[in-house]
């Protein structure tokens, strides 16, 4: 048995700054190249020892922590809620984990939500109260620090200092854990500690290193002893093309061991995927394994935990998400059935009806199904890879079931040419996007502007709600049709409309609209115009000043009722009321 360096899993609300505390250990500015600036998949991080020690300094010795681990492995998660699934696999895969929090925002809904993830698989974890140099009248010390750093701030900086922190251990008293800043924990098997850290001057960092290294060694030391000839598992993080080796896999190791040679078994998008090691790399320290520009030494071996680049063979239906494991020539079937199950449990049929999923990880089509099942948006099928002819059929049966699941999301995916103009052909959206939660927000956006799209042109099929007043002095004809001047007071009037006074007398029809001498097919609120109306008298059943109405049809008033209403302003809203009351003086009911 050896001792293996603990897995770190670095979880909470997205821009709360995972990534750029991990940059500010490696020295890299991976969180700046990410989309949007957001992380969009998990990613590996060796901080070596020698590392840590020197970042530690005194405080290794302050809290009397001998150091036998040979690092940390950090994984890097996305932040946002759409990454839940990843989220358990780094929060399963971890030994301990670190829960950032902006303690200018303090907990969010993905706060929460992470620290129900880590309760679940039952980690302990640490707070990084993130962003303390953006407090007021901060001083920036230099100092990796906090303990330092702290007494040189004025009376009010620690003041605020401690108010949030206050804030934060309120948040977790809530969710039910005890916790206090991390230099008055008594006992840090019960208490969760909070550091407060800068990502961006490095102030806490020092204390964020010393207790999860110290910590995880003191308190998981069973859990880090490692059997070296175990069988290896793993999770592919990455699938890559490198130059004379061909397609490569970045797989986080967090079990057993990997030899070259040794057989290993993977999911596959057609089926689990049998192959053997060619070369085992490893990436250079502090380097992150999605980073462009990482070096790779090549090793013999490799046991658990690492970051490691494998070369072999047949990884074309391989792609990131996918579980990875060492199988002896005994164990294959087995091994085989249970990563199979696992693989399918994501890439089948599920809703008779539903959306379309395309993306480029398993990872990211785990994410996007859930995140849509949240909104009860349902999932026909979800699958890797670009959009495709077969896609857009699948959606075009969709359609025939309900019009807003014709649908395909595509994340990180191309679309095909003939699949994008067979979808413009058939009315099937595409809807692309590089940051998964986006893609929900697109959708949400694209049906609301269908659904008004539709409210609008059923307003215009209907007799709306209006209101004309007859000007004295402007009457140009008293019958056959009555012609003369009004103005419309609330409301909108087409010709064809039928016409009322206040009391219910029915007159006849809008012949035409006359504004400035010219016919025109509308009249709106506030415009001064000519109407001509059949069967109006005016000195008879139409007085000067009157004001008609227009006579609205039971079915009209009922798809107001039930579906329109709240596409009326408030005016026309009464106006409607109103309606419905002269109506129901002579028909109790009218309307119902």
């Amino acid at each position: 048995m050896t001792i293996r360096q603990p897995i770190i899993s670095m979880l909470g609300h997205v821009d709360h700054g995972k990534t750029s505390l991990l940059d500010l250990i490696r020295q890299t500015t991976l969180q700046e190249k990410e989309a949007g600036g957001i992380t969009q998949s998990i990613c590996a991080t060796e901080i070596p020892i020698k590392v840590i020690k020197d970042l530690c300094g005194n405080l290794l010795k302050k809290f009397r922590f001998n150091l036998k681990i040979p690092g940390l492995l950090f994984i890097d998660t996305p932040g946002h809620k759409a990454f839940t699934n990843l989220r358990k696999r780094g929060g399963n895969l971890a030994d301990i984990a670190v829960l950032v929090v902006d303690v200018s925002e303090g907990f969010k809904p993905q706060t929460i939500e992470a620290v129900e993830i880590l309760r679940a698989s039952k980690r302990p974890f640490m707070v990084a109260a993130n962003k303390i140099d953006l407090i007021s009248s901060w001083k920036n010390t230099k100092k990796k620090s906090f303990l330092e750093a702290i007494k040189e701030q004025n009376e009010y900086v620690q003041k605020e200092i401690d108010n949030r922190v206050y804030q934060i251990l309120g948040s977790l008293a809530e969710l039910g854990f005890e916790s206090d800043r991390f230099d008055r924990v008594e006992d840090f098997k019960k208490t969760v500690s909070i550091i407060p850290v800068s990502a961006t001057t490095g102030e806490g960092i020092a204390e964020l290193l010393t207790l999860l290294s110290g910590l995880s060694q003191k308190y998981l030391e069973g859990r880090l002893d490692v059997d070296t000839k175990g069988c290896a598992k793993g999770v592919v993080l990455e699938v890559k093309e490198e130059k004379g080796l061909g397609k490569t896999l970045d797989v986080v190791v967090y079990d057993g061991r990997l030899d070259e040679g040794d057989m290993i078994v993977i999911g596959g998008l057609e089926g689990p995927v049998i192959t053997k090691i060619r070369s085992l790399l490893k990436p250079s320290p502090l380097m992150a394994t999605r980073e462009k520009g990482c070096k790779f030494s090549r090793v013999k071996s490799v046991t658990a935990a690492a970051g490691i680049k494998i070369s072999c063979s047949n990884l074309e239906t391989v792609v990131a998400g996918m579980p990875i494991a060492e199988a002896t020539p005994e164990l294959i079937e087995e091994v085989k059935k249970t990563i199979e199950k696992e693989v399918k449990s994501v890439l089948v049929s599920t809703d008779k009806s539903g959306i379309i999923i395309k993306t480029d990880t398993l990872g990211s089509a785990e994410a996007i199904i859930n995140l849509s099942k949240s909104q009860e948006i349902q999932v026909r099928k979800a699958g890797i890879g670009n959009i495709t002819k077969n896609d857009v059929m699948e959606a075009l049966n969709s359609k025939q079931e309900n019009k807003f699941h014709a649908v395909i999301f595509g994340f990180d995916v191309n679309t095909n040419k003939d699949a994008e103009q067979l979808a413009q052909k058939h009315g099937i959206k595409i809807i692309l996007n590089n940051i998964i939660y986006k893609l929900l927000d697109d959708y949400l956006e694209w049906k609301d502007e269908v659904i008004e799209s539709e409210k609008k042109k059923e307003l215009e099929n209907i007799v709306y709600p209006a209101q004309a007043r007859l000007l004295p002095g402007y009457v140009f004809r008293q019958k056959n049709p009555a012609v003369a001047g009004f103005e419309i007071i609330t409301g909108k009037i087409k010709p064809g409309y039928r016409l009322m006074t206040e009391d219910g007398t029915k007159l006849g029809e809008v012949k035409g609209i006359q504004k400035e001498s010219k016919n025109v097919e509308l009249a709106e609120k506030g415009e001064k115009i000519a109407l001509s109306i059949s069967k109006a008298v005016i000195g008879k059943n139409l007085q000067e000043g009157d004001t008609l109405i227009t006579d609205m049809p039971k079915k009209d008033f009922l798809l107001i009722k039930s579906k329109l209403k709240q596409f009326l302003p408030e005016e026309d809203v009464e106006t409607v009321k109103k309606i419905l009351s002269i109506k129901r003086k002579k028909d109790p009911m009218w309307g119902m």
